[in-house]
């Protein structure tokens, strides 16, 4: 097992015979003791230490006071906040003169983050300024060279619009200059790369990476853009004994969540490449994997009777209360949303059940009264088509604190970190285009390397939608109209997803992960989950159905004020508006006729599926091997 950085270099005193300067820490102690109590027991020590080592050591042991502290229930988070992130960069300094100075290298890992990204520029953009914030606030590795040493961003590219191709460019060119050192991974390059593997190998290698044709190189899909970006960031190894490959989708952000009075802020609170190589180094793990706060990671499809749930217990609260009184939805949640409580079938994944319902909390700023909280809310709901929920998002909590270690099951694409040998867990199956992926990868990965696979607390900010609106977004399997949004290639893929996924995970338990799969194992664990989960789906389609229609009772047949008022205020008469769209968006996408509902219906559909599923799962293991042969 690897040592501690700072307890894997010789001794150095500074040249001077007197302690390096620390005033961070000094001002960080007399600030803050009399909250932190811990820190009053640092304070002789850092007058009285002209040992480097020790005085680094010293910053370690501040953390996890500081965190304690700033997380806490009534804390004075932003002072906290600003003096933690002064320390890591005087540690970083401190780093730095130790290596000048004592003829030693900091072998802390490189990173190379790559960033898959398809027609989604805004989200790039979000994506990049928050790797900047982290790298100028907690400086890890240093910046001697004007960009930081130890950090690397690949930007995979997927698009199909070129206008999007050259927004991406534009980005890389500009954070470049901010002191990222990032590179565009284009298509045309991404394509060179593939095809300069053996032609064998890349033949048996066609359902991980791709078999497009040169002229249509685009929207391949997150796992397989992902897997090729593998291969460049490969080329830009130098070393590849000390590097981690960070895997971060362009809708996320390296910050996380924290409800406030004024409403939920974003902040830069986690120092996630110290964390991370702290893991790396002191630990065996091969992939380690954070989690997502915000918006769900999941689909719309399994989210809808929850949903419903939330919106009708909205304008049921609302019709209580005066149009024209101060706005009453601004209390801060009594409870955090707990794991999975967007999910309708949670208790799939093992999680407790959830309040019926969670409380709309008014975003609106300033005074204003219940008819613009209705509008507001009404014209975020179709928003839910696109992943958002306005009810059900997941919170930060420090918990244990940041690397205390879990075995893990699931695979976060957007939030996976990888070493050299931890690059043959590749996220399989992308061919079919399914959803689920992650959690099905995480099964397999679990059965081969057991708690080698880990998940941490360092969840990255994933955020659906910008902005601009949802319209801002590419969204594989969601299509936009001018009032109409179709989920139908989405809600198919999650059932499917969802069969691959379950079918996998009963598989691992009765067979090898290492050697091929026998087809009358997954013939008969797939018949076994497909009939599971249609009862489960037909039991959420009924209860979408029967909430929706209750819904457009409450909203449009109660004779609430609403609906009087709208008469006299454009504004309201527009959000009902929204409101009879999203409740028609519903039917479209989840009621009898809905196409994606006909399809899981279709026996013939779901053999074709099944026949694809059943194949894919045979072929894993050589899949498996020919990319193994790569490393």
């Amino acid at each position: 097992m690897n040592q501690p950085f700072h307890k894997r270099h010789t001794r150095f005193t500074s040249s001077s015979g007197l302690a390096p300067a620390t005033p961070a820490l000094q001002d960080c102690i007399a600030r803050h003791q009399a909250v932190v109590p811990g820190l009053a027991d640092l304070d002789a020590r850092t007058r009285t230490s002209i040992d480097l080592d020790a005085l680094i050591d010293l910053y370690e042991q501040c953390y996890p006071l500081l965190e304690q502290a700033m997380w806490a229930d009534g804390a004075d988070f932003h002072p906290l906040l600003a003096s933690y992130q002064a320390l890591f960069r005087e540690q970083e300094a401190l780093i730095a003169q130790r290596c000048k100075h004592g003829q030693v290298s900091d072998d802390r890992h490189r990173f190379i983050l790559s960033i898959p990204v398809a027609d989604r520029p805004s989200h790039l953009r979000a994506c990049l300024e928050s790797i900047v914030q982290v790298c100028t606030l907690f400086d890890y590795g240093g910046h001697e060279s004007g960009s930081w040493d130890k950090i690397r961003v690949v930007v995979s590219e997927d698009s199909r619009d070129e206008a999007n191709v050259r927004r991406h460019i534009e980005l890389v060119d500009e954070y470049r200059q901010k002191g990222l050192q990032v590179v565009h991974f284009g298509l045309a390059e991404q394509y060179d790369l593939l095809h300069a593997l053996p032609p064998q190998t890349r033949e048996r290698l066609g359902h991980l990476l791709t078999t497009q044709p040169r002229e249509r190189f685009y929207l391949k899909g997150q796992a397989a853009n992902r897997n090729l970006s593998y291969l460049k960031c490969l080329q830009l190894t130098a070393d590849r004994r000390n590097t981690l490959y960070y895997l971060i989708d362009s809708d996320q952000s390296l910050c996380v969540n924290r409800q406030t009075a004024a409403g939920e802020e974003a902040v830069f609170a986690l120092n996630y490449f110290h964390a991370i190589d702290k893991i790396f180094r002191s630990t065996d793990t091969l992939m380690l994997t954070g989690k997502m706060v915000g918006d769900p990671p999941v689909s719309p499809a399994v989210m809808a009777a929850n949903f419903l749930d939330d919106v009708t217990a909205f304008f049921t609260r609302l019709a209580t209360l005066s149009a024209d009184e101060a706005c009453q939805f601004h209390d801060l949640p009594t409870q955090p949303v707990g794991d999975a409580a967007y999910h309708d079938m949670a208790k799939l994944f093992g999680f407790e059940n959830q309040p019926a319902t969670f409380p709309y909390a008014c975003r609106l700023a300033g005074a204003h009264d219940h008819v613009a909280c209705l509008a507001d809310f009404a014209q975020r709901l179709n928003a839910f088509f696109f992943g958002e929920h306005l009810t059900r998002k997941t919170g930060f909590a420090y918990g244990s604190g940041f690397t205390q270690l879990a075995p893990a099951r699931t695979v976060y694409p957007g939030n996976y970190i990888v070493n050299y040998a931890g690059l043959k867990y590749v996220i399989p199956f992308g061919h079919l285009r399914l959803r689920m992926s992650g959690p099905t990868a995480g099964r397999l990965i679990a059965a081969e390397i057991g708690p080698r696979f880990a998940s941490f607390n360092m969840p990255n900010l994933h955020r659906r939608t910008t902005e601009a609106g949802p319209g801002d977004d590419f969204r594989p399997g969601v299509e936009l109209g001018e009032a109409s949004v179709d989920v139908s290639n989405e809600f198919e893929r999650q059932f499917f997803g969802d069969l691959m996924l379950f079918s996998t995970e009963a598989l691992v338990r009765q067979a090898d992960v290492t050697r091929p799969f026998a087809q009358d194992a997954i013939d008969a664990v797939v018949a076994q989950k497909e009939a599971e989960l249609l009862a489960l789906y037909q039991q959420k389609h009924d209860a979408i159905a029967a909430r929706n229609r209750q819904l457009d009772d409450l909203v449009f047949h109660a004779g609430h004020w609403w609906l009087q008022a709208a008469e006299h205020a454009p504004a309201l008469a527009q959000a009902l508006r929204q409101v009879r769209a999203f409740i028609d968006n519903i039917d479209r996408n989840f009621g009898e006729q809905a196409l994606a509902w006909r399809q899981i219906q279709s026996a013939a559909h779901r053999a074709e599926r099944k026949r694809q599923i059943v194949e894919a799962l045979m072929a894993y293991r050589a899949e498996r091997d020919a990319w193994d042969s790569l490393f």
